[in-house]
C-alpha cells in the first residue's frame, strides 16, 4: 500500500471507533462507560506518550506531574470558567510546565532522563501538597461543580481521537521525520540540519499538553482530589507500560494495549491487585524477549515462527532425552579413534 492509502486506511479505522465509541453511552450501563473511560484516558496518555518517547526513546515518567497539573488546574478554575475554556487551561499549564522542564533536561539521555523527570514530578507533587497544608490549610479539592456525565465522556473521547488523529498526521510529516531521526541516531540528526533541542522541545510540550488536558478531563470524575490521588506514579508508569508493551513505534499498538490493561485491570485489581501487578510485569518481560515491537507487530507470521521455534525446541529435547545425543556422540568418538 502507498503512503496515501496508509493514511486513508488510518483515518477510516479511527473514524469507525470513534462512532463505535461515541455510541457506547446510550446502550452500555454505567459499569460499561466507566469502563470505557479509563480506556479511553489510556488510549489519550499512551498514544500521546509513543508519538514523542516511543520515536524519540528518551524515556519520560513525567506523565504523571502534567496528569496532576491540569486536574488540579481544572479542579480551582471550574468554578469560576466554563468547562472547554478550564480542559485548556489545564492544558496550558502543563505545556507551560513542560517547557521549563524540558528546557532543563533534554540534553540528557537514557537513564539520567528518566530519572530526573521522575524527580520532577516528585518535586512537584510535594510542593503542592506543601501549598495545600501550609498556605491553604486544606488536604485536597472538593469539586462542587461535576459536569454530566455524557459531557465528561465526550469530552476524554474527543481527546483520545485527537491524540491519535495527531499522531497519524505528525507521523507523516517533516517534525516526524524529525523524531524519528532523533530516535535513530541524534547526532546524525544534527548533521543533516535538524534542529533537535526544539524538535525535541516541541515533542514534549505537546505530549505534557495532552496529559494535562486528560488530568482536567478526568478530575470530575472523583469529585475530590488530593496530590496523592492525581499526582499517583502509577498512572504515569501504567501509560509507559502500556505504549511499550502495545509497541511504541507503532500507532495502533498503544491504543490495542489501553483496551487490554483497562480490562485485566477492572478484572484483577479489587480481587487480586498483585496478581495484577504480576501481570504487567511479565508481559513487559515477554514483549521485550520475544515480541520487541509490541502486540502491534503481532502478524500470522509471527504466530508460525513460534509454532517453528517451539516444535524444533520439543525435537531438540526428545532427542537428548530418549539418549540418542549421548549415544550419536559415542559413536562419533570411536570412529576418530578407529
Amino acid at each position: 500500500m502507498t503512503s496515501r492509502q496508509l493514511f486513508i486506511r488510518d483515518l477510516l479505522v479511527l473514524f469507525g471507533l470513534t462512532g463505535w465509541a461515541l455510541a457506547l453511552p446510550y446502550w452500555g450501563s454505567e459499569f460499561v462507560v466507566s469502563l470505557a473511560l479509563t480506556c479511553l484516558m489510556y488510549v489519550a496518555l499512551s498514544s500521546s506518550w509513543a508519538l514523542f518517547c516511543g520515536t524519540t526513546r528518551y524515556l519520560s515518567l513525567a506523565t504523571s506531574a502534567f496528569f496532576g497539573i491540569g486536574a488540579y488546574t481544572c479542579a480551582l478554575a471550574l468554578e469560576k470558567m466554563p468547562w472547554v475554556q478550564a480542559i485548556a487551561l489545564g492544558a496550558g499549564l502543563a505545556m507551560l510546565v513542560a517547557l521549563v522542564m524540558g528546557a532543563a533536561v533534554l540534553h540528557l539521555r537514557g537513564t539520567y532522563f528518566a530519572v530526573l523527570t521522575f524527580g520532577m514530578t516528585e518535586l512537584i507533587r510535594h510542593a503542592i501538597t506543601y501549598f495545600e497544608k501550609s498556605v491553604t490549610g486544606t488536604v485536597g479539592r472538593v469539586l462542587t461543580v461535576v459536569p454530566s456525565r455524557d459531557t465528561i465522556y465526550l469530552t476524554v473521547l474527543g481527546l483520545a481521537v485527537l491524540a491519535v488523529a495527531v499522531s497519524i498526521v505528525v507521523r507523516r510529516t517533516r517534525f516526524g521525520l524529525a523524531l524519528a531521526g532523533i530516535g535513530a541516531d541524534e547526532q546524525r540528526a544534527q548533521t543533516l540540519g535538524v534542529n533537535t533541542r526544539w524538535v525535541k522541545l516541541a515533542g514534549f510540550v505537546m505530549t505534557a499538553g495532552f496529559a494535562g488536558a486528560v488530568g482536567a478531563a478526568m478530575s470530575v470524575r472523583w469529585t475530590y482530589i488530593d496530590p496523592v490521588t492525581v499526582f499517583n506514579p502509577f498512572i504515569g508508569f501504567q501509560t509507559v507500560l502500556i505504549a511499550l508493551i502495545g509497541g511504541a513505534l507503532t500507532l495502533w499498538g498503544p491504543l490495542i494495549a489501553a483496551i487490554v490493561f483497562s480490562l485485566l485491570a477492572e478484572t484483577l485489581r479489587l480481587s487480586a491487585p498483585q496478581v495484577y501487578m504480576m501481570t504487567l510485569g511479565l508481559l513487559l518481560i515477554l514483549s521485550v524477549l520475544y515480541l520487541p515491537g509490541g502486540l502491534a507487530s503481532l502478524r500470522w507470521e509471527t504466530f508460525r515462527g513460534w509454532w517453528r521455534s517451539t516444535r524444533d525446541w520439543s525435537k531438540l529435547r526428545r532427542y537428548e532425552l530418549s539418549g540418542d545425543k549421548a549415544r550419536d556422540k559415542q559413536r562419533a568418538r570411536e570412529r576418530r579413534v578407529v
